[in-house]
């Protein structure tokens, strides 16, 4: 076995500390990634890294391809031929729930082998969770087999996930063998159709039910104490004011001293007291006002100008406690026999819907509370729950820190949601059909315009697959093409790109190339054999591939690609092996990491609007993780002999 150097000793001290911070998120992914880089470089006499070679995963095919892709994927979607695709299956399927699963994997599966499986896996949320409400069935079952369909999917091609694209690049530099387009398809297609086997079956089983079927936004939110009606007595001080001036306003210091004064004094407030002095009394109500209802008519509480009249009836979220506090000092009636559902709102007439959103990885409020993002006054957007994992947020939502996976059940403005979610802030993934008709500019259809970006994907997989320009070169060139034809503006091409992947690709290249140059891979591959003992280099092959799907579980896929390569290709190396096979047991494992709902970024997005437990991915994706342990081992050992 080869000795530890000082080199390597400092190396595996940087994958620890990157490993820390990839895990407690204290750094995002990819600014953990350009610490790694900065320490390699500052560490240089010890980890071999020159300033010039750590920055030249920039320039890599593999992040040059990636950011690529990210923009052919996005004309695609911009031509609306995944919506289209998902409007079809909706109808083709006419609500059986075998049938519709099928098709959901089936189809997300083949697709996501040539087309990002972010941009399809957000389509395809909101499409289910409205089969699922028409249909009356839970979209629980259905969810999570989409998820894991996208990333069995992301394995029958070279652009299918960009793990695929960095792997084929630590490849050509440790072995002078990338991948070819369909280098992996002949593996790819027997774990896809596994995968998909056990989903439609075992999975299917296994799969729990945790959002109840039909469930309105109020039931699956678990909001039936704490929405409520109010109705506006002759005297109470809220008569006159709008809803802004009365309730959302601050308590200004001289409308506290002066209810001190009083009641300091043992007098009471008076009748006539102002709604800030009594609510200086009270203090702060975690309390908001959705709905002002007025003859029959109802308008929305954010938006109106209207000042409150006696009679007017409020619907407000919040606690019994906080609302009847609310009702017994600003003089309300507590219409405590009437029932506040999804359809009282939904049905008022007034610009303000029920919605469902998430956040995801790259959620501008991600980290954020919701009274720094100011949700509500700025955009007139109110959070009335938060649902993460199986819990359900209802209290103190503006001191809630929003963390990726995060659903949030929101009363929202047609004509906002729209900028919440180009800017980043949110993604819708349940809401009235008006909602979405106002998102894309109307129902899903396809026309002529949609072959153009679909030709130029093609060309570029064609041109690459035969050999005749490098994929990165025929990516770019699509690129162009896309930019050209006017399917994307140039300024929409770049916003296409997840600019924070890329930094987090090319960030952590060198780190790879440390491990190789000071020994460490070679260290431990030699231990990862030595523990194995006897095993046969099949069985050491499934073992790589069991370690690396629970660390690719753990933290990003991109790291556990870069550091357990090398170590995989040095195993081979010890054993007298060939080492690309273990490089490609390695590829196939960091692309089906289904065990936590941190490991992918499909898993968190539906995570929420699934109702899912943190375990609930390992109940499901354990056996299955198995089951391609073995499937994988044996085809990889098939098609690249050991």
């Amino acid at each position: 076995m080869p000795s530890l150097s000082m080199g390597a000793l400092v190396v595996f001290a940087l994958v620890v500390a990157a490993l820390t911070l990839f895990v407690t998120e204290w750094l995002s992914p990819d600014m953990t990634a350009i610490a790694v880089l900065v320490a390699l470089v500052v560490l240089e006499p010890y980890t071999g890294v020159p300033a010039r070679t750590a920055i030249e995963g920039f320039a890599s095919p593999a992040v040059v391809t990636i950011v690529a892709m990210y923009i052919l994927s996005a004309g695609v979607e911009s031509a609306g031929v995944v919506d289209w695709l998902a409007g079809r299956l909706a109808a083709l399927t006419g609500g059986d729930e075998r049938r519709l699963l099928t098709a959901i994997v089936g189809t997300t599966g083949v697709s996501a082998g040539f087309v990002n499986n972010t941009p399809v896996v957000a389509v395809f949320i909101p499409l289910v969770t409205g089969l699922s409400e028409r249909y009356g069935i839970s979209p629980s079952n259905l969810l999570l087999p989409l998820s894991f369909a996208a990333m069995l999917g992301g394995t029958l091609t070279l652009v299918g996930t960009a793990t695929n694209l960095l792997a084929s690049d630590l490849s050509a530099q440790l072995l002078g063998r990338p991948f070819s387009m369909f280098t992996l398809t002949p593996v790819g297609v027997v774990v896809l159709a596994v995968g998909v086997g056990y989903l439609l079956t075992v999975g299917r089983a296994l799969v729990p039910e945790r959002v109840h079927p039909a469930a309105d936004f109020t039931e699956e939110f678990e909001m039936d104490r704490h929405l409520a009606q109010l109705r506006v007595r002759e005297a109470s001080p809220l008569v006159g004011l709008t809803v802004r001036e009365a309730l959302e306003g601050s308590v200004s210091d001289d409308a506290v001293e002066a209810v001190v004064d009083v009641v300091d004094a043992g007098e009471s407030l008076p009748t006539e007291a102002t709604v800030e002095q009594v609510l200086a009394v009270s203090g702060p109500l975690d309390v908001d006002v959705l709905q002002i209802d007025r003859d029959g008519e109802s308008f929305f509480a954010t938006a109106t100008d209207r000042p409150l009249e006696p009679g007017d009836v409020l619907t407000v979220r919040g606690n019994r406690q906080a609302v009847n506090q609310l009702a017994q000092t600003l003089d309300l009636r507590d219409l405590a026999r009437e029932s506040v559902t999804a359809d009282l709102l939904a049905e008022s007439g007034h610009p303000g819907v029920l919605a469902e959103a998430v956040i995801d990885r790259e959620s501008r409020l991600r980290g954020r509370t919701l009274a720094d993002v100011q949700l509500r006054s700025r955009f007139d957007v109110t959070v009335l729950a938060v649902r993460r994992g199986d819990e359900v947020i209802h209290e103190d939502l503006t001191a809630v820190e929003l963390s990726a996976g995060d659903l949030l059940l929101l009363q929202t403005p047609l004509d906002k949601m729209g900028h919440l979610q180009d800017e980043g802030y949110l993604t819708l993934t349940e809401g009235p059909p008006e909602l979405f008709d106002a998102l894309e500019g109307g129902p899903p259809s396809l026309d002529a315009a949609a072959a153009v970006p679909l030709a130029t994907l093609l060309a570029v997989i064609a041109l690459a697959a035969l050999d005749l320009l490098p994929i990165y070169i025929a990516a770019l060139g699509g690129v162009v093409a896309t930019v050209a034809t006017g399917t994307l503006s140039a300024s929409k091409a770049y916003d296409a790109v997840s600019w924070n992947v890329v930094f987090l690709l090319a960030g952590l290249l060198p780190l790879g190339q440390a491990m190789q140059a000071t020994g460490g891979a070679a260290f431990v591959g030699g231990l990862l054999v030595d523990a194995a003992g006897v095993l046969p280099p099949l069985a050491l092959l499934a073992l790589v591939y069991l370690l690396t799907a629970v660390l690719a579980s753990a933290i990003t896929p991109a790291a556990t690609v870069v550091l357990m390569i090398p170590i995989a290709v040095a195993t081979a190396t010890e054993i007298g092996a060939s080492g690309f096979p273990f490089l490609v047991a390695v590829t196939f494992a960091v692309a089906t990491a289904f065990l936590t709902p941190i490991g992918y970024q499909t898993n968190l997005m539906v995570y929420g609007p699934g109702g899912y437990r943190f375990t609930d991915f390992a109940r499901v994706g354990g056996p299955l993780q198995l089951l391609l342990c073995a499937v994988t081992s044996l085809s990889v050992s098939v098609v690249w002999p050991l």
